[in-house]
C-alpha cells in the first residue's frame, strides 16, 4: 500500500536518451508531472531528493553515432549539456541531474551486476544470435529489422514490433536484415547473462498485488505481461558501447569480458542510484545516498511514460528484490502519450514542438516557461492519450492565466494601492460572503494536496485555478468599486480577503508557476515562506511557512505591499500572430520532412519475387463492411474490428490504432483476406486480415470497394 507518511521521499524522472533534444511529449509524459510533485513536497517541508540524468549507454546512442559517422562520446557530449540547460530554463527543479557515462555510474552498475552474479540470480545461456559479417558485429535490438512473427509487419525491430507492440528478440524475426549494412545476418554462438523473470513472476505478482492504488493504465499493462507469462531477458549485449561486463565476473564463468556490455535497461535505472550517490557527495555527505535507497522509511516514486512501464514495474523491481539491500518503488505513476494538433507526435515526420525552440521563441514573454508549464499541466495524458494544440495553449494563457488569475491579482493590488495606500486593510465585522470566501480558501490546500499525493495532477491544477475563479467571482459580487464610497469598511473587507486569497495562490500555484508565484510573493511583500526551488533550505530547523499554511491569513492588517502601483499585470495575453507563426512553422517543417522523405519510384519498396497464378488463386479475397471497431486493451497498436463479409461476420485485428480513429473505420467497405489461418493476439483471435495500402511515409490507407459484401475480389 502507499506509504505517504515515510520519513523521506525519493522522486525520480525517467532518464532521457542523450541522442536528441527534449520535446513537449517528453515533458508531459514524465518530467513536468514529476517536477510539480517534487515542488509540492518541498512546500510541505518533506525530506526529499529529486533525481534524474541523461541515459547515455543505449543502442540509440550508438545507432545515431554510426549514422552520423561520429563517436558515441561525441553524441552524448553534444546533447547532455543541451538537455540539462533546457530543463533548467524550463524550471525543472532536480536536486541532481547526472549522466550514465560517469565513473560513479559505471562502478555502481558493475557492483550491482557483480552482487547478483555472486548470488547466482542470473542464468547463463549460450545461444545462436544474429551476426552481421560485414559489420563484424552481433545484431542486438534495433540493429536488425525483419518481419514480425506475430502480426506479419515487415519492418519490426529486433526488440519490439512497432505495429502490434509485441516484445521480440532478434532471432524471432522472419527475413531479418542488418540495419547497419543491409546484409542478411548469419547465426553465430555467443554467451549472455539472463535475468530469469519467469522464475521471479510469483514474487513480482505478490508485490504488485500489494499496490491496488496504482493507476489503472499501469496495472493493466502489468497484468497483460503476467497473463502472457514473463520470460528470461538477456541483460548483456555484444556491442561496442555500454557499461562493460566486469572482467572478474566473466572470468568466474570462464568467459572473455571483452566486447560484452550490460544491457541499457539493466544499467539505466541504476542511474538513479549512481546519481543519488553523486548528489550526496556534492552535499558533503557521501553516505547519505543510502538513507534514500536502503532505508525502509523511504518512499520511492518513479515518474515515467507508459513505454517504460515494464522496465520500472517488473525488471528494475526484480533486480532490487534479488539484490536485497534496496527499497522497492512505492508508486510508478506512468502517463500516456501526448498528441499534437490532433495527430500523433512524430519527430521523424517533423511533427513536434521542441522545448529549446519554445524557450527561445517565448523568451521575452512574462514568465514564458510558466505559460507552457501551465498549458501542459492542464492537459496531461494521465489516464489516456491527450492532445496539445497551439489554439488550446493560447486559450489557457489568455482565458485562464491572464483573464482569471492575473486579472484577479491585478484588480486586488490596484484597489489596495488606490484606496488603502498600498497596505492590507483591517478585516472587521466580515459579511457572510467574506467568511464564505475565507472558508473556501482554507479548504483548498488539502484538496489540491490530496490530488498531488494521488497523482491527479490535472485536478490539482484545476482546483488551484478554481480558487482564483472564486476570488474573481467574490470580487465582482462584493463590488468594491461601489462600496469604497457607500460602505468603506465593506470595501476594506473585500480587499483584505482578496489579498489573503492572492497570498494563498502565491503558494498554491508555486509548483506549476514557480516564476509567477515568486513574483506575486514579491509584490505582496510576503516573506518567510518556503519556495519549491532546491538549495534554499535553512541550515537548521525550517520554521518558514509552507503549503499547510496557505489556507491561513498570511498577511497581517497594516502589512505594507511591495508592488509598484503601476505594475504590469502578472501575465500578458498571447497574440494571434504568435500562434499563427507556431502553427505555420509546425506545418512547414512537416511538409519539408514529407517532401524529403517522399520517395520517387526508385525509392519505393522493391517488387517481391513473382508468384504463380495458382498461388494467387489460393487467396480468398472478399469484400466486407466494418460494423464495429474498438481498441484492444493493453495493445497500443491494435484495433478489434467486426467485419460483415456476407457469409458471416468476422473478428479481425488491425495494427492501425495509432493512425486511425475506430469511429472512422465503422461503415467502410473494405477488402479482406478471408481464408487466413486464425491467429491469437492479446487474447483475441483474428479471423482474417483487412487489406491496407502503406504509403511511403508509413501511413495506412484502407483498400476499399463498392462491391456487395461477400463478393470475391479477383
Amino acid at each position: 500500500m502507499a506509504n505517504s507518511d515515510s520519513e523521506r521521499l525519493l522522486v525520480t524522472a525517467a532518464l532521457p536518451y542523450a541522442n536528441g533534444p527534449i520535446h513537449i511529449g517528453h515533458l508531459a509524459g514524465a518530467y513536468l508531472p514529476a517536477d510539480l510533485f517534487a515542488r509540492y513536497q518541498r512546500l510541505k517541508g518533506r525530506d526529499m531528493a529529486f533525481i534524474c540524468g541523461s541515459d547515455e549507454m543505449g543502442v540509440a546512442i550508438l545507432m545515431r553515432a554510426i549514422r552520423e559517422d561520429r563517436t558515441p562520446e561525441d553524441i552524448i557530449d553534444t546533447y547532455h549539456p543541451q538537455i540539462q540547460e533546457n530543463f533548467a530554463r524550463f524550471g525543472m527543479s532536480f536536486d541532481y541531474y547526472g549522466r550514465t557515462s560517469s565513473d560513479t555510474h559505471v562502478e555502481t552498475t558493475q557492483d550491482f551486476f557483480r552482487a547478483l552474479d555472486e548470488k547466482e540470480v542470473f542464468e547463463l545461456k549460450t545461444e545462436e544470435q544474429l551476426y552481421d559479417p560485414e559489420a563484424d558485429m552481433f545484431l542486438a535490438d534495433r540493429f536488425v529489422m525483419g518481419t514480425c512473427p506475430i502480426c506479419g509487419y515487415d519492418e519490426a525491430y529486433g526488440d519490439q514490433c512497432e505495429q502490434c507492440g509485441s516484445s521480440l528478440s532478434p532471432t524471432e524475426l522472419e527475413d531479418p536484415q542488418s540495419t547497419l549494412t543491409d546484409a542478411t545476418p548469419e547465426r553465430k554462438e555467443t554467451t549472455h547473462w539472463y535475468l530469469p523473470l519467469g522464475e521471479l513472476q510469483p514474487k513480482l505478482e505478490e508485490w504488485i498485488g500489494s499496490h491496488p492504488e496504482w493507476k489503472n493504465n499501469v496495472l493493466g499493462q502489468i497484468k497483460s505481461w503476467f497473463d502472457e507469462g514473463l520470460k528470461s531477458r538477456a541483460i548483456t549485449r555484444d556491442v561496442p558501447w555500454g557499461v562493460p561486463v566486469p572482467e572478474d565476473v566473466a572470468e568466474r564463468h570462464g568467459l572473455e569480458a571483452e566486447g560484452k556490455v550490460i544491457y541499457v535497461w539493466f544499467d539505466a535505472p541504476i542511474g538513479y542510484i549512481s546519481a543519488t550517490k553523486e548528489w550526496a557527495e556534492e552535499q558533503g555527505t557521501p553516505e547519505q545516498w543510502a538513507d534514500y535507497w536502503q532505508n525502509k522509511d523511504t518512499r520511492l516514486v518513479h515518474f515515467i511514460g507508459k513505454d517504460n512501464i515494464v522496465f520500472h514495474c517488473l525488471m528494475f523491481p526484480a533486480m532490487l528484490m534479488e539484490h536485497g539491500d534496496y527499497v522497492l518503488p512505492d508508486n510508478v505513476p506512468a502517463n500516456e502519450f501526448l498528441n499534437l494538433e490532433g495527430r500523433k507526435l512524430s519527430t521523424s515526420r517533423g511533427w513536434a514542438v521542441w522545448l529549446h525552440e519554445y524557450l527561445d521563441d517565448f523568451e521575452d514573454e512574462r514568465h514564458g516557461p510558466d505559460l507552457l508549464r501551465y498549458a501542459l499541466a492542464a492537459t496531461l495524458p494521465e489516464t489516456g492519450d491527450a492532445d496539445f494544440s497551439w489554439d488550446g495553449f493560447q486559450q489557457r494563457v489568455n482565458g485562464e492565466l491572464a483573464n482569471v488569475f492575473g486579472n484577479f491579482v491585478h484588480r486586488t493590488l490596484t484597489f489596495a494601492h488606490r484606496y488603502f495606500d498600498g497596505t492590507v486593510p483591517p478585516l472587521e465585522a466580515p459579511s457572510k460572503a467574506d467568511r464564505a470566501m475565507l472558508d473556501a480558501m482554507r479548504e483548498v490546500p488539502d484538496a489540491v494536496g490530496t490530488a498531488y499525493e494521488e497523482y491527479r495532477t490535472r485536478e490539482a491544477v484545476f482546483e488551484t485555478m478554481g480558487l482564483a475563479r472564486r476570488g474573481n467571482k467574490y470580487f465582482n459580487e462584493t463590488e468594491p468599486w461601489h462600496t469604497h464610497e457607500s460602505d468603506p469598511q465593506a470595501c476594506a473587507n473585500t480587499i483584505h480577503v482578496s489579498l489573503q486569497v492572492c497570498a494563498a495562490l502565491s503558494v498554491l500555484f508555486e509548483p506549476v508557476l514557480p516564476s509567477a508565484a515568486a513574483e506575486l510573493r514579491d509584490r505582496l511583500g510576503l516573506e518567510d515562506v518556503r519556495t519549491s526551488t532546491p538549495g534554499e533550505e535553512p541550515a537548521g530547523p525550517d520554521s518558514r511557512r509552507g503549503w499547510d499554511d496557505a489556507g491561513t491569513l498570511l498577511l497581517a492588517a497594516g502589512h505594507e505591499l511591495q508592488s509598484d502601483p503601476d505594475a504590469n499585470p502578472l501575465f500578458e495575453k498571447i497574440d494571434d500572430t504568435q500562434i499563427e507563426a507556431q502553427v505555420e512553422r509546425l506545418r512547414d517543417r512537416a511538409e519539408a520532412q514529407e517532401s524529403e522523405s517522399t520517395p520517387s519510384t526508385d525509392m519505393l519498396d522493391d517488387l517481391r519475387d513473382p508468384i504463380s497464378f495458382d498461388d494467387f488463386t489460393e487467396l480468398d479475397l472478399r469484400s466486407g463492411t466494418v460494423t464495429a471497431a474498438e481498441p484492444v486493451p493493453d495493445a497500443d497498436k491494435l484495433l478489434r474490428l467486426k467485419v460483415d463479409i456476407g457469409l458471416d461476420e468476422r473478428q479481425m485485428l488491425a495494427g492501425v490504432a495509432e493512425q486511425m480513429d475506430p469511429n472512422d473505420l465503422v461503415g467502410l467497405d473494405v477488402v479482406v483476406v478471408a481464408n487466413m489461418e486464425p491467429k491469437e493476439m492479446f487474447g483475441f483471435e483474428s479471423q482474417g486480415m483487412v487489406l491496407m495500402a502503406e504509403e511511403p511515409d508509413g501511413t495506412f490507407v484502407p483498400v476499399t470497394t463498392d462491391a456487395e459484401n461477400g463478393s470475391v475480389v479477383r
